[in-house]
């Protein structure tokens, strides 16, 4: 164990391109503040596929359905502002706990299967929870959504309709959630992760429980899920049923695809370039958006398979 402390050690240093990517983060305050509402919607965008590749780029575990998660936290999160209190930090705290109780009840299930019948388990109960939500529409509002509430202000400082609050705080929302996943992907629990995704027989040999910590995967998993859906709920003031569809599912999916999974700042750079891509595409062309989308990501497969940050990596070492 002694010997691998520096190891962990060298992981878990902050590299100066970190730093400066952070730092970048605040720039959409001065460069670009008309665009801040779509920075806030990035950054939630962001969360939620930081959250997915916990488990699809470090435990080998892939969804289809992780919407459900997502869905459940901005729902906790809208009635909990509809019928009791509108203060959003405690709110998002417990959204992440009720999105954790039904990551951790659905583990002992999903973690028992691999590639195409964990893809279609974790797809039908996404498909289960998105109908149950339609038809408790008493609770839910169902296809009207849930509306009549507002969130106002976070720590005293009012959300605004030039999405300033909105913005500040999903971003540092996203940084604590970062760096809670950077010590975990960076701990002996992280390097166990990825000894599982690459044989899950074999590691119990070394002392690492893989359905338990599989398990354990799944439910941080779905908590950092509860919160992205929790934060979209307090900067729209607003629950659909979109946030429990299979095309939410989808879409981080794709993200994870064009960042490249694994690598931690693959989520958050796929957000940036899809909902950035997304936005202007659509502006641009209303009807067949969806067009670029697609070849985009047919060119980035095709050219960089690992994502774009799997393609600058072996740039990297082919210059070295």
């Amino acid at each position: 164990m002694a010997s691998a402390n520096p190891y962990f050690r060298q992981q878990v240093r902050w590299r100066p391109l970190e730093i400066a990517f952070w730092l970048a983060a605040l720039l959409p305050f001065v460069a670009t503040p008309s665009y801040l509402s779509l920075a806030s919607q990035v950054a939630i965008t962001a969360l939620f596929a930081l959250s997915l590749d916990l488990l699809v780029g470090y435990a080998g575990l892939v969804s289809l359905g992780h919407a459900a998660f997502f869905g459940v936290g901005a729902y906790t999160a809208g009635l909990i502002a509809k019928h009791y209190w509108t203060e959003p930090l405690s709110s998002l705290l417990i959204s992440a706990v009720a999105a954790g109780i039904l990551g951790y009840a659905l583990s002992h299930i999903v973690v028992r299967f691999r590639h195409l019948a964990l893809i279609m388990l974790t797809l039908g109960f996404g498909l289960l929870l998105h109908e149950a939500a339609n038809s408790a529409s008493a609770l839910t509002g169902g296809a009207d959504g849930l509306q009549g509430f507002r969130v106002p202000s976070v720590l005293g400082f009012k959300f605004d309709m030039f999405g300033r609050t909105a913005y500040a705080y999903s971003l540092a929302v996203l940084f604590v959630c970062f760096l809670v996943s950077r010590r975990i992907i960076h701990s002996p629990f992280g390097l166990a992760l990825r000894g599982i995704r690459e044989n899950a027989t074999r590691m119990p040999a070394i002392g690492a429980p893989s359905q338990a910590h599989l398990r354990k995967a799944y439910t941080l998993s779905a908590m950092m899920a509860g919160i992205a859906g929790a934060l979209l709920t307090h900067t729209t003031s607003t629950v659909s049923l979109e946030t429990l569809s299979f095309g939410r599912s989808a879409d981080v999916l794709v993200i994870l695809i064009l960042g490249g999974a694994g690598r931690l700042y693959g989520g958050i750079l796929g957000a940036i370039i899809y909902m950035v891509a997304r936005d202007q595409f659509s502006g641009a062309n209303p009807q067949y958006w969806y067009f670029w989308i697609g070849l985009l990501l047919v060119v980035v497969v095709m050219f960089l398979p690992n994502g774009i940050l799997g393609g600058l990596a072996r740039f990297s070492r082919r210059a070295n």
